[in-house]
């Protein structure tokens, strides 16, 4: 630490000798953000803010910490911390521009200026795209992750976005879906994985959480003295158009189309059907060309295609994905397919949640809501916050589901497989099974630091005939 401030001190004096030498006038120095800039004094006084010197204390400890687990693991477990660490320093050299531009940018300017920072973020979720490697998890955890950055973004409540402590907050909770995985396959078999997924909470709970609330409680503070915003200088051939910024705080696909939208598209189709300009070039069919008129048909079937036609393999249709909300009462969320970021974050107690026919999906369901239905789904994520009634599972394989707040009941019915995660607010949770096998239940452990502790729930059980009734009492398997 006092090395580091040493160095940025040594730094600000060699600027300042630069300005004494040509007489203080505007001279044009590099900035730490790497970008052109006039008044080497602004540049020293932002650098040395003390929210930059904590941000840099962040990056020293917290992300520091992360990197040396990764280390010992090596690979693209390495190769995405490495992305993560990349992604903090961008943040600090934009919070330095910040504290030099003058007013806060329009929706495109802010585009421009957080490009860099997307970029990143995008170097980390190509990582998870493809073929799925055996470091998956720990891959889409820190790709996840890194949405929480997106705080820098927030100007104001008519902006879209949480709070930027709750955006923090909030952006952890689906990269800890994943975190939690890593936990779990390598608590008892590595425990440098185990180390990296609790320096990677750590550096956004508490860590940027923390400095978040320290410093930036409501948003990015721009310099009322600085220079006017402008968006950092592009990378790339001279003369090559820049490509377009890629959106920081959410994805509009997962959004359901608002009914105004479909209106106007539909009344554009019969404008057009009534014109005569969507038929005016089709071809009149003459006698000659219809089936009943053509010499080459016959009403005879051959055995070959008669072999053809039974041999086919039956399929079954689904329906197309769908993520709206009905009636204003229920969300409905069908036939989804490899989709891993299905968000429902406006919604309240009055609502229910149908999940149906999903497969290799994730969904995360911010907020309180009165019933969740996972229905004939494969595969299937769900992080949820608190429900009032129950959370069910019917027809499931393979489902995992965790609960950030509380569930008075969670219900499983004629399902194969279902990793239950509960936190210290939903221990009290009444778990009933029916027709269903493979049910594990993860709680928190004892201590705030510790392991989560697997619970295997009961498959078998031994009924026997006493006293007048049956007693029921699970089997259970002693060691040699």
């Amino acid at each position: 630490m006092e090395e580091s401030l040493i160095k940025r001190l040594e730094a600000a004096v060699t600027r300042l000798e630069g300005i004494s030498s040509t007489g203080g006038g505007g001279v044009t120095t590099l900035s730490r953000g790497g970008d052109f800039s006039s008044g080497a004094g602004t540049d020293a006084a932002a650098s040395s803010d003390p929210s930059i010197l904590a941000y840099e204390d962040l990056i020293s400890q917290c992300v520091g910490r992360a990197l040396s687990a990764a280390e010992k693991i090596g690979g693209p477990v390495l190769d995405v911390t490495k992305i993560v660490a990349e992604a903090f320093a961008t943040q600090k050299d934009l919070l330095v521009r910040i504290k030099q531009t003058q007013q806060k940018p329009d929706m495109a300017g802010l585009a421009g200026f957080l490009k860099p920072l997307n970029d990143v973020t995008m170097k980390a979720d190509a990582m998870t795209q493809g073929r799925r490697s055996d470091f998956f998890n720990h891959l889409k955890a820190a790709s996840d992750s890194l949405s929480a950055l997106a705080w820098i973004a927030f100007t104001g409540k008519d902006c879209g976005m949480s709070m930027p402590i709750a955006h923090v907050e909030e952006s952890w909770q689906m990269a800890e879906f994943y975190n939690n995985k890593v936990l779990v396959e390598y608590r008892n078999k590595d425990a440098n994985h185990v180390e990296w997924a609790k320096a990677l909470k750590e550096l956004y709970l508490p860590g940027l959480r923390d400095y978040v609330k320290s410093h930036y409680a409501l948003g990015p503070v721009w310099n009322a003295s600085g220079k006017p915003a402008s968006a950092p200088p592009a990378k790339g051939p001279p003369g090559a158009p820049a490509p377009p910024p890629a959106p920081v705080f959410s994805s509009e696909s997962s959004k359901p189309s608002s009914s105004s939208n479909q209106k106007q598209g539909m009344s554009a189709v019969f404008q057009q059907l009534s014109s005569g300009a969507v038929t005016s070039g089709l071809r009149k069919v003459t006698d000659d060309m219809k089936t009943k008129n053509r010499a080459d048909r016959s009403g005879a079937v051959s055995s070959i295609e008669k072999e053809t036609r039974t041999t086919k393999p039956a399929f079954s249709k689904t329906g197309p994905p769908k993520l709206e909300l009905q009636m204003g009462r229920k969300w409905a969320v069908e036939n989804q397919i490899g989709k891993k970021d299905l968000v429902i974050s406006d919604c309240d107690a009055k609502q229910s949640v149908y999940v149906f026919g999903c497969k290799d999906s994730v969904l995360q369901i911010q907020g309180k809501v009165n019933n969740i239905t996972i229905d004939k789904c494969t595969k299937m994520g769900v992080v949820f916050t608190d429900v009032v009634a129950a959370f069910e599972i019917v027809n499931c394989t393979n489902v995992e589901v965790q609960c950030q707040g509380s569930a008075p009941t969670v219900s499983v019915d004629n399902t194969t497989g279902c990793q239950l995660y509960l936190n210290k607010d939903s221990l009290e949770t009444a778990i009933t099974t029916a027709k269903s096998s493979e049910i594990n239940v993860m709680v928190p452990g004892t201590s705030p630091d510790g392991d989560w502790v697997e619970h295997a729930l009961p498959q078998q059980y031994n009924h026997v005939f006493t006293e007048g009734k049956f007693e029921t009492t699970p089997v259970s398997h002693s060691g040699a």
